[in-house]
């Protein structure tokens, strides 16, 4: 469907058209005609589905422009979120003149309420600073007509859930209520129960999830081999932007380090990174600087970067949504992508329930050898080579270089040329990392599990067309634990933003652990990283 069929003023239809949006997604076609009526609407589709344009196309189109104070609040569990739907909403609403602030915590709060004064139509915060602002009344929410609980089942798996209901009392009664969500967990349910009215519930169906347009394989490796395993794919498959995901803040540090010490470009991204610092990392990532960006899941949240061929899941997640979420970062706008994820012998049963999830069964991979990493490290280099020589100039170095013709033969200069190119010394640089904690073992009724083996090797690497060598692994989690981590909403321990002594992961406790437990689900894993 095309957007000038959703009753959408012409304004808007200029600025879909300068963001090179063509037809409506599903949840688009689907939600915008609902919010347009003033309806309240639980959304549920997966990450990559288009869905702040969802919501963001009608507050845009029921903005009040000559009322500068904020009609339209919109929640986001993580900063690298409100950031991105911020960006969105202003360039939707540029032809408008609309006035979008962010608020979220790790940043200046006197550069926000400075923003908050000079008037800000539309808000967008996490649950924590969003709450800072209500109690210190920097932020006047009597006008919000419309408020937007964004990636709503990841809040309330951060520990947001009391948050969320704080901020839903501390807006008008009189409001249309949006909420967005990949799954309905029972938490969720109740808020549109307790807080939302006859909301009408649209659902995204599997078949129009980003998996379809994804390959997915995996790689069943004993864990202290599985960076020596992953650096040999990297070098077969030769992906141009791919995002790897680590299960805690720890791994992410550590495999960037190895990454880089085995001549890759890669940067990582976690929740102790400061916002300067994190926002450089994905701007560089963005124009293509960086190759691979190492992430926890929480900090890679929102993230949408068109171009991603490869998502590699280092570490498998424990919960199957987030690794719908995960390879949701490739696949996008059409394009195809891979998924090559990496599974221990104890982890089998973690991929079972990703693969009841996805409805789609994952293709073993087979290892490359280092005679293959080292040829496809070659070929690589070939490509630069001949970059090389179209930009050489002899002459700045001819007495040099006529020294070096005289000495050698050709076929060994090139040789020499190639092989410095290649990095083929820093494939083998020793490096090792730290263990982490493995994730529990499932218990079934009978006793089940573990029985699609690792003897299943594919040996012609899953019969992919990518240079005779496409992968897929089954890896990360949502930060395994750690979303205890300046991923949820950059809370410290300074300002009493963050709740808990750090014992209880998500659990809100006043240091004995006896406080709330998370409402959501039930994650055992609680690593320390």
């Amino acid at each position: 469907m095309k957007f000038a069929e959703l009753g959408l003023s012409e304004d808007l239809l200029t600025a879909i058209t300068k963001q090179g949006y063509e037809e409506a997604t599903p949840i688009q076609e689907k939600t915008i005609p609902l919010i347009l009526e003033g309806k309240d609407v639980i959304g549920q589709a997966q990450t990559g589905t288009g869905k702040t344009a969802a919501f963001g196309l009608p507050i845009l189109e029921m903005l009040d422009e000559n009322n500068s104070k904020p009609q339209a609040l919109i929640v986001s569990p993580t900063r690298e979120l409100a950031i991105q739907t911020q960006d969105e909403i202003f360039k939707l609403g540029r032809d408008k003149h609309v006035r979008v602030q962010a608020v979220f915590g790790g940043a200046d709060i006197r550069r926000q309420i400075n923003g908050l004064k000079h008037g800000a139509q539309v808000v967008v915060g996490t649950p924590g600073r969003l709450l800072d602002h209500i109690k210190r009344g920097t932020v006047d929410l009597s006008n919000v007509k419309t408020l937007v609980l964004d990636e709503a089942d990841e809040m309330l798996n951060m520990g947001f859930l009391e948050d969320i209901e704080s901020i839903l009392k501390a807006v008008p009664d009189q409001r249309q209520t949006l909420l967005f969500s990949a799954t309905m967990p029972p938490a969720i349910k109740r808020i549109g129960v307790q807080f939302m009215k006859d909301p009408v519930h649209v659902q995204i169906e599997a078949k129009e999830l980003t998996t379809d347009l994804v390959e997915q394989y995996y790689v069943k490796v004993r864990e202290n081999e599985k960076f020596d395993t992953l650096t040999r794919i990297l070098d077969v498959q030769n992906p141009q932007l791919a995002i790897m995901f680590g299960r805690t803040k720890r791994r992410v540090d550590e495999l960037t380090r190895g990454l880089e010490l085995r001549g890759y470009n890669a940067a990582g991204i976690h929740g102790d990174l400061t916002q300067q610092k994190r926002s450089q990392v994905l701007k560089q990532f963005k124009n293509g600087e960086i190759s691979i960006l190492v992430a926890t899941d929480v900090a890679a949240r929102g993230l949408d970067v068109s171009g991603v061929d490869y998502v590699y899941n280092f570490d498998i997640p424990q919960d199957s949504e987030s690794y719908v979420h995960r390879i949701g970062r490739t696949g996008r706008a059409g394009h195809e992508g891979t998924s090559v994820t990496f599974v221990t012998s104890a982890e089998m049963d973690y991929l079972k329930d990703i693969e009841k999830l996805t409805k789609k069964r994952m293709q073993p991979l087979k290892p490359a050898t280092k005679e293959e990493a080292i040829a496809g490290r070659l070929s690589q280099a070939s490509d630069k080579v001949d970059k090389l020589i179209k930009q050489a100039n002899p002459e700045l170095a001819e007495n040099e270089v006529d020294a070096l013709a005289e000495k050698y033969d050709a076929k060994t200069l090139a040789a020499a040329l190639l092989g410095s190119v290649a990095d083929i010394t820093d494939m083998d640089a020793p490096f090792s990392l730290s263990r982490e904690r493995p994730l529990p073992r499932k218990r079934y009724g009978n006793g089940g599990g573990g029985s699609r083996g690792g003897n299943r090797r594919n040996g012609n690497g899953g019969g992919g067309s990518r240079g005779g060598y496409r992968g897929g692994s089954r890896g990360g989690s949502r930060d395994g634990g750690n979303r205890r981590s300046g991923d949820r909403d950059g809370r410290r321990s300074n300002g009493g933003e963050r709740r808990g002594n750090g014992n209880g992961g998500d659990r809100r406790s006043n240091g004995n652990g006896g406080g709330q437990s998370r409402r959501s689900r039930d994650f055992v894993i609680k690593n320390n990283d």
